[in-house]
């Protein structure tokens, strides 16, 4: 995280500053700039407003947006002090939300269900560890913490593959500016954690694409989204930049996957995300109505399973809401938050 004016979250240097950023590195391969005029403009349409700026923190930063089994929408508030909300669930439809999780020190910047033991789990940036909690958000436990391959994690988005196993971006460097961001592979079991990929910028968003075969990763101080290719074990195989976004300002958030095979790129320091299809060209921009005051980071997305309707993170000093629009294609697991 940055510090305050809000800043998507790739960085949250500590609980008590709370600053918030993100990462990126350069790889091999060209990648293919995106036009800003490419591709249509989708327009998105308020849901309802979920947060209000805390005293305590000075802002309000709403993150990993995951559907439940029951069509219900988990979103983190990655600010939230102790003893307000750090989970909320949503009833998207009857437009209400109620507290499901609360600590004295996370600092969560995503939710994922896994598809091994159905448990919720929450990446805590500041702590460098990672909590499940039950679905119904009792049972908390703390999954993984400590140093993999010598050094401690920020751990900012997850995606889980078929069996369970999570693959984590780590924002290292983002406070430095250095190199240090990393993609870890975690055993379903938390007993093993590998480093796939290293000498990154602060790495953010991080999806499979549609057939599993590789890895989405944004690097949000690069402005960059590189494709890591997988075997059958996962290990990465290749890497390469895919997409240089032209953000101007803002900087590459938390990425997503529809069915077809689409990104959905959401930005720090702007209201918005870009859509690509995965040979890089741009789509379509999903925006917020123009003129809409306080609100200045779209960080993640959740597509309804099965459907196309999509919710959008969206905050600022204006607080923090959902937004909807339909997406380009039909949501799939790697749709569901990060």
């Amino acid at each position: 995280m940055r510090r305050l004016p809000v800043r998507s979250l790739a960085v949250l240097a500590t609980v008590g500053t709370l600053a918030l950023t993100g990462c990126g590195t350069e790889t091999a391969g060209g990648g293919a700039p995106a036009t800003a005029a490419a591709g249509r403009t989708i327009r998105a349409h308020q849901v309802m407003r979920l947060t209000e700026v805390h005293a305590e923190t000075g802002m309000t930063l709403l993150e990993g947006p995951t559907f439940d089994e029951n069509g219900d929408l988990l979103v983190v508030d990655v600010t939230a002090p102790a003893g307000e909300p750090k989970v909320m669930r949503v009833d998207v439809r009857r437009k209400t939300s109620k507290a499901v999780h609360t600590d004295d020190r996370g600092a969560y910047t995503s939710a994922q269900f896994s598809p091994y033991d159905g448990r919720l789990y929450l990446t805590d940036y500041a702590h460098g560890e990672i909590v499940s909690l039950a679905p119904d958000g009792s049972d908390p436990r703390t999954f993984f913490s400590g140093e993999v391959d010598g050094a401690g994690m920020n751990p900012d988005d997850i995606a889980f593959d078929k069996e369970g196993n999570l693959y984590v971006s780590d924002s290292r460097g983002l406070s430095t500016g250095d190199a240090h961001g990393r993609v870890v592979r975690i055993e379903r079991d938390g007993k093993k954690s590998t480093v796939l990929a290293e000498g990154l910028a602060p790495v953010n968003g991080i999806s499979f694409d549609a057939d599993y075969q590789g890895l989405w990763i944004s690097e949000l101080t690069q402005d960059r989204i590189s494709y890591l290719r997988l075997d059958g074990a996962g290990t990465v195989t290749s890497r390469h930049t895919a997409i240089r976004v032209d953000g101007g300002i803002a900087q590459t958030d938390s990425i997503a996957v529809d069915a077809d095979g689409n990104l959905y790129q959401a930005l720090h320091g702007r209201a918005a995300m870009i859509v690509y299809n995965k040979h890089g060209e741009r789509l379509a921009t999903v925006e917020i109505p123009a003129g809409t005051k306080g609100l200045e980071s779209a960080t993640n997305v959740a597509i309804t399973p099965g459907g196309t309707k999509a919710y959008m993170t969206v905050s600022g000093p204006g607080g923090g809401y959902l937004y909807t629009f339909d997406a380009l294609g039909k949501g799939i697991r790697q749709s569901n938050g990060g």
